[in-house]
């Protein structure tokens, strides 16, 4: 099998620390990790369920997703980071009648380099590059890896919007609808021009190499453009309903709150708790939009600087914000506080995050609405070896 070439640079997700505090993991990490090591040596077929045949080591490149993920389960062997987008590996484990345990995995990919995981989580636009490609930070297993797509799977779940504080919004409507609109057409020319978005990332700041950041671009480009059903997206940053109702329903049942009123808050909570298309609606209209109320904005990112937040670059790059009356401050993140917290507390004006983030900040107590959703697809996958 392949070694990687190089040392991995960069924390390889977007993770959000508020929901961290809120949600957790089905257990804290050396309880899953435990759970998961006392259950390595009980095969699938001992339990009566689907196990993957295999002739080698790993899986055959025509192995089902329940066999994989029935034989990766059974011996505890499916990782996630566990801060916010494990509910949708929780719903691929019931789908197919596993226990919803799984390994903390950490932000590198060394675990699944060392066979620690068999089934690893990773984004298309990131750990899923550094595996298959050669260039720094990669693994280089090229074509010798397949992955589960958690929407081909029906199990997947929205992640990057762009979202602010119910009352920012009211407050300061003709703002809101005019960053929405200059993040779009910011988002437009980055999908269209990938390659130089990606540069622009780069000259940013960007926390990856120069390989990696054009690879990112590249898979970014395919979640914004392209739904949950692979649909190709008409609209750039429309809500939508359906997506968001399954990503709600999910987080309903998957999202786990310490704290008992918000437990119970987050079994009431509809979408309209928790996104207003209108102010996207009107962004994106022939229609003139007034004076922005407030001028200088900023907005909160998950992470460092790289092409999954390339539309909000390219925007102020080539002056659509300046063009909108705004001045914009790109606040990256990767430090102590979320960006929920940061928008909710006043810190900053706009922020991206996961839809299930956003979902659990309002259950403890936030009051945000998401007003552009940016991916129209999850980016999650499950990545595997298979025999060669």
């Amino acid at each position: 099998m392949k070694r990687r070439t190089g040392k991995v640079t960069a924390a390889a997700l977007t993770l959000a620390l508020t929901t961290a505090a809120l949600s957790g993991c089905s257990g804290a990490p050396e309880k899953e990790t435990t759970q998961a090591a006392a259950v390595e040596s009980t095969t699938g077929k001992e339990n009566g369920t689907t196990q993957a045949e295999n002739t080698g080591k790993y899986y055959s490149a025509d192995a089902t997703p329940e066999e994989i993920v029935v034989d990766a389960a059974s011996k505890g062997k499916v990782g996630n980071w566990g801060l916010g987008n494990e509910y949708e590996v929780q719903a691929l484990l019931t789908k197919y009648g596993q226990s919803t345990d799984f390994l903390s995995q950490a932000f590198d990919m060394d675990g699944f380099d060392d066979d620690s995981i068999l089934l690893a989580s990773a984004m298309t636009y990131n750990e899923l590059g550094l595996i298959k490609n050669s260039y720094k930070g990669g693994y280089s297993y090229g074509d010798s890896v397949k992955y589960i797509d958690m929407n081909d799977e029906g199990v997947a779940m929205l992640e990057d919007n762009i979202f602010t504080t119910k009352e920012f919004a009211e407050a300061n409507p003709n703002t809101v609808k005019a960053f929405v609109r200059a993040s779009m057409k910011g988002w437009e020319y980055a999908c269209a021009n990938p390659e130089e978005a990606a540069e622009i990332v780069f000259n940013a700041g960007s926390s990856v190499s120069s390989e990696h950041q054009a690879y990112m671009a590249e898979e970014v480009k395919k979640l914004v453009e392209t739904d949950t059903k692979g649909n190709q997206v008409a609209d750039l940053g429309k809500l939508d309903d359906e997506a968001l109702q399954q990503t709600l329903d999910l987080a309903k049942k998957y999202i786990k709150l310490d704290d008992s009123a918000a437990a119970e808050k987050l079994q009431t909570l509809t979408l309209d708790d928790f996104r207003d298309a209108s102010y996207w609606t009107d962004a994106m209209s022939d229609v003139p939009l007034g004076a922005p109320e407030k001028t200088d904005v900023s907005i909160q990112l998950k992470w460092l600087p790289q092409a999954q937040f390339m539309g909000y670059y390219v925007a102020e790059a080539k002056g659509y914000y300046k063009d909108a009356g705004l001045n914009v401050t790109i606040t990256p993140g990767g430090g102590d506080i979320g960006e929920t917290t940061a928008v909710n507390s006043g810190q900053v004006d706009f922020g991206v995050t996961w839809d299930a983030n956003l979902i659990a900040a309002n259950a403890g107590g936030m009051n945000l609405i998401a007003v552009s959703q940016v991916y129209q697809r999850s980016g999650l996958v499950l990545v595997y070896k298979i025999n060669e």
